[in-house]
């Protein structure tokens, strides 16, 4: 795909879709795994060096029993750190240790549908509506005594760390961002976009048909590698990196979530009556006011809005970091060590 394509994809993505006027951005670019001179605390991060979490937790919190692995000490400055699709929380299996190693205390959660994370009635909807996900943080949060945290993410995690920021800003200390302000509606979902950006949801539209439930729930393993490939294109993973986290996917859930995640989006399928007020309050496209690293990828391949699009959506401290290096998708696992920085960065501001 040509780079000019890209480029009208991106600017259209984010007239449409978000529905902010692009304004001029001051930010800087990084290498991939190189750190912040003078930053001691932060120790270097080496790609794929860890491939596992020591154990995962289970614990209570709103509808759900939430699967989670932590690490460092429990009297630390807590970072929860928050996966996207079709990944699971191996994409912090590098950054969360490096980050207990600094002093933090660090969260990194199974969101609905992945891993060992369990509704705790079969009767819950299996809902994956924006709203929804927000609100399990805040209720794991709750659960486990924390009054406040830094927030870091990218793809679903991202938004959701976004949401929790705009709604329950006292609950966030300060926030990394994968691809910048990803917060939306329904209504800008509905509104067509040029043949160029469509093409890049191409899932989207295959998640909206029976078809496309019956595909991914069949050959939900091939598809989400198709999809790492296709958002990452220079990062060569192996398949032993993959098939950690695809394991994730098996949760009975996460067909569901996934399907009726991106059908909400098109407005084709309903939410639940107890988040249409904080959707409502979305609608609005709130401005984000804590501490915010934005962050991005060279070679991102997954759609996404340009950094000048969203910076005005940003109140507070702020600052945009391109990350270099044929960056994918899933920036914490390709470059951890800039990750891992970033939310050095901002959580000591």
């Amino acid at each position: 795909m040509s780079e000019e394509i890209n480029d009208n994809r991106r600017r259209f993505l984010t007239t449409a879709a978000i529905g902010i006027a692009a304004p001029l951005v001051f930010s800087r670019t990084v290498a991939a795994q190189t750190s912040k001179a003078g930053s001691a605390a932060l120790p270097a991060v080496k790609p794929g060096a860890n491939t596992s979490f020591a154990a995962i937790k289970q614990i209570d919190a709103g509808v759900l029993n939430v699967g989670y692995a932590e690490a460092g000490p429990a009297d630390g400055p807590v970072v929860i750190l928050l996966h996207g699709w079709p990944y699971d929380i191996h994409s912090f299996v590098d950054v969360a240790p490096a980050l207990a190693q600094a002093g933090y205390h660090v969260i990194v959660p199974h969101l609905r549908g992945y891993g060992t994370t369990r509704f705790l009635s079969q009767d819950t909807m299996r809902n994956g509506e924006p709203a929804a996900l927000a609100s399990d943080i805040v209720a794991l949060m709750d659960a486990l005594g924390i009054k406040q945290a830094t927030l870091a993410g990218y793809d679903w995690g991202a938004r959701t760390a976004n949401i929790v920021a705009a709604l329950w800003p006292e609950r966030v200390k300060a926030m990394v961002s994968v691809s910048g302000y990803l917060i939306s509606s329904q209504a800008a979902g509905k509104t067509p976009l040029p043949p160029s950006a469509e093409l890049q949801w191409w899932y989207q539209f295959y998640f909206a048909t029976e078809r496309g439930r019956e595909g991914y729930a069949k050959n939900r393993h091939d598809f989400a590698k198709l999809i790492w490939k296709l958002a990452s294109p220079m990062w060569h993973f192996d398949d032993a990196t993959y098939d950690r986290s695809a394991a994730s996917l098996e949760n009975a859930d996460h067909v569901d979530i996934s399907i009726h995640n991106y059908r909400w989006r098109l407005g084709l399928a309903e939410g639940e009556a107890k988040y249409a007020e904080l959707e409502q309050r979305l609608a609005s496209l709130p401005v984000i006011t804590v501490p915010t690293i934005t962050m991005e990828g060279d070679a991102n391949g997954a759609p996404h809005p340009e950094p000048s699009a969203y910076a005005k959506k940003f109140s507070g401290k702020y600052e945009h970091r391109t990350i270099t290096g044929g960056i994918g998708h899933n920036l914490p696992q390709e470059a951890p060590q800039a990750f891992a920085q970033a939310v050095v960065d901002i959580a000591g501001s």
